[in-house]
């Protein structure tokens, strides 16, 4: 299934991908990928691993080349322009890209002269982004005796020093805590929101996604299976869930196969749309069962994404 083009997304993307294939021998782990980026958007990539979400990273920042399609990163074609791609990108993956044995600024500066920025700059930079996160007093500090908290901090740090186009995030706070997921997230906004820059996320924190993420694709087995904003993904599948006290207390038989939990003496439902509520109701009136309480729950991407996961 490949994405639908989503209305609004102009040609000039900051990330186009078109039949975006990577085989390993006779598998698939991106399979026919097409997906196009908005200048500017916060854009998540989700999926069970093993998916293809950090294949499809490393596709983009020219890690690993292609087995067919064609991508275009920041204007530049993956296979054409690979040197023009990487200065225009930022990368924080799982891994820590950092030199523990250097300290937080020589790390930076080894970064810095990388894309070719004067040492300057470099320090100018690097003071401002140290200030945003409580690191200057850290600069001389080598990486290894900082928290795990501090060093994914300076993944992010460094994988903006440049000012890139695109910052591509594959689980960039897995295993933090929540505050200084918080931080990141709200460091990466302010910056966004400042420069124009293009964000593609990869996480496993769907609540990070659903609160972040203008559009959001939903991967299984190398392939979108779901592609739209967050807001119509939550419309559309996430169904209606109901929280409902009833007297006499039992549901009906027809209820039972919707019932997904309980609280205290209320029932949990699971309902596919707002018409099966109103069926529902009509139900328990015709059965002879009073409502005692009825409140319709806040639906989320969690729910969404396991019946994207079942259904394909």
């Amino acid at each position: 299934m490949n994405a639908p083009r989503a209305p609004g997304v102009t040609t000039s993307a900051a990330v186009r991908a078109t039949g975006l294939v990577k085989r390993y021998g006779e598998l698939a782990a991106v399979d026919g990928l097409d997906l196009e980026i908005a200048p500017g958007e916060f854009f998540g990539l989700l999926g069970p691993n093993g998916s293809g979400k950090t294949t499809t990273l490393h596709m983009l920042a020219t890690l690993i080349r292609p087995s067919a399609g064609a991508a275009n990163v920041a204007g530049f074609d993956i296979a054409a322009s690979p040197v023009q791609v990487r200065a225009s990108i930022g990368l924080v993956f799982q891994e820590s890209a950092l030199d523990r044995t250097l300290t937080v600024a020589q790390n930076l500066r080894f970064a810095g002269l990388l894309h070719d920025l004067a040492p300057r700059v470099i320090e100018a930079r690097s003071r401002e982004l140290l200030e945003l996160f409580d690191l200057s007093e850290r600069r001389d500090q080598p990486v290894g005796a900082l928290s795990g908290g501090m060093r994914r901090a300076l993944d992010i740090v460094r994988g903006v020093l440049h000012q890139p186009r695109c910052l591509l995030l594959d689980e960039p706070t897995i295993g933090l805590d929540l505050p200084n997921r918080r931080r990141i997230w709200r460091f990466i906004e302010r910056l966004r929101a400042r420069t124009g820059m293009t964000v593609l996320l990869t996480t496993h924190y769907l609540e990070e996604a659903e609160a972040l993420c203008g559009r959001i694709a939903m991967l299984k087995q190398g392939r979108v299976v779901a592609l739209d904003t967050t807001r119509n993904l939550l419309t559309r599948y996430a169904g209606v869930r109901v929280r409902i006290r009833v007297l006499p207390a039992s549901l009906p038989e027809a209820l039972t196969p919707l019932e997904v939990g309980s609280e205290g003496d209320s029932h949990i439902l699971q309902l596919p749309d707002y018409g099966a509520l109103e069926r529902m109701l009509t139900l328990l009136r015709e059965a002879g069962i009073a409502v005692q309480d009825l409140e319709v729950m806040q639906a989320d991407l969690e729910e969404v994404f396991v019946q994207m996961m079942h259904k394909f």
